[in-house]
């Protein structure tokens, strides 16, 4: 049973995936509090992007969210000597924020509607063989135009959801093209959807000033 309220964490390019793994290094007082309040309760947390509209900075401390996040379950948990916990979160399912919370916690909740992404919960869609060569093939290429190298044995070897998933997680698109690889409707979708950013970001002339974290 997922929780009629969720507290979330707006955090700007970076998107949790059904399944995927994201480490935080939590020191904020406010997100400290979040984390032993969901440990103490569900463990799950919303990782969600703040919605930043270009030459309008943002809102403060309580920036516009986008509609869609992700829960994720706390899976590791570890306090540091000096006051910091690190956590990671591992990937339940998306949810739309149905309306943001008026709440006396320090941090942020919203109110979750999660029906829209019953399919989370399932066994990804394959990606077809030419989908899955079509990807590892522009990899390759927007590897080479920024001078970056592979694991291709650990790529060749990696199931589709996996390689997908870390592929959104680590390639440096910004937050509304981050946006939409959370929002594909499905594995498939999300491939292509993420063929198509890294041929953009190769650029007209193949050579992109981007480099991958």
């Amino acid at each position: 049973m997922m929780p009629d309220a969720i507290p979330v964490f707006p955090l700007g390019g970076a998107v949790l995936l059904p399944r995927g793994i994201m480490p935080l290094n939590i020191f904020e007082p406010r997100y400290l509090a979040m984390v032993r309040d969901a440990m103490a309760g569900s463990k799950l947390i919303g990782m969600i992007q703040p919605r930043l509209i270009a030459g309008a900075g943002d809102d403060g401390d309580d920036p516009e969210l986008f509609d869609v996040g992700c829960a994720g379950r706390i899976t590791e948990f570890r306090e540091t000597g000096d006051g910091r916990v690190v956590i990671s979160l591992t990937g339940v399912t998306r949810f739309a924020v149905t309306r943001e919370l008026d709440v006396t916690t320090p941090y942020r909740q919203v109110m979750p509607n999660f029906d829209a992404y019953a399919a989370d919960g399932r066994e990804p869609v394959p990606l077809a063989a030419t989908a899955r060569s079509a990807l590892e093939t522009t990899l390759r290429t927007y590897l080479d135009t920024q001078g970056l190298s592979a694991d291709w044995k650990a790529v060749a070897e990696a199931d589709d959801e996996s390689l997908v998933t870390t592929l959104a997680a680590v390639c440096p698109f910004d937050p509304v093209e981050k946006q939409a690889l959370l929002e594909a409707v499905d594995l498939p979708a999300r491939a292509a959807t993420l063929n198509a950013l890294m041929t953009f970001a190769q650029g007209p002339d193949g050579n992109s000033g981007r480099t991958m974290q």
